[in-house]
């Protein structure tokens, strides 16, 4: 399971990896409004998140690592979105891994640096999805589940 932090956007995906076979099982996301307490919107990330585990029973659970710092009260309510989403995660038992979005890129497309739309056409490719994910969280969500599914300890 993969999952893009964010509290207004919380992008999700589930994968299935058997051998070098990797398959959507499912992904979205989890939205919240600016009318809503802050709190509350964490409190709906964190539900969606447990509904999802609960539905699907994943084996593992990769967020993405915060990576920017321009706007200090944007990362720190992303990082309060993080934790919410790793709770969930620990709560139901899961393996938790964390990638930063280089380590994303370099397993998605090879190259670090990758554009947005370069990963978003990659990780269709990937997954032999007939659209590109929308939002652009889900398809970053998705990403960070095959990463973290080519990643060597669990191949």
């Amino acid at each position: 399971m993969g999952i893009d932090p964010g509290f207004a956007i919380t992008g999700y995906g589930v994968i299935k990896k058997t051998g070098n076979r990797t398959e959507t099982i499912c992904s979205g996301a989890i939205t919240t409004s600016t009318k809503e307490e802050f709190s509350d919107r964490l409190f709906k990330i964190y539900q969606g998140i447990e509904k999802i585990i609960k539905k699907y029973k994943p084996d593992i659970m990769a967020v993405e690592e915060l990576f920017f710092a321009k706007n200090t009260k944007t990362a720190l309510k992303v990082g309060q979105a993080r934790g919410v989403a790793i709770l969930a995660g620990v709560k139901n038992k899961l393996i938790i891994k964390e990638f930063t979005p280089l380590q994303v890129k370099q397993a998605i497309t090879g190259y670090g640096f990758a554009s947005k739309n370069q990963m978003q056409l990659m990780i269709k490719l990937i997954l032999k999805l007939k659209k590109t994910p929308k939002p652009d969280d889900v398809a970053d969500a998705l990403s960070i589940a095959v990463c973290c599914g080519q990643t060597k300890e669990f191949i």
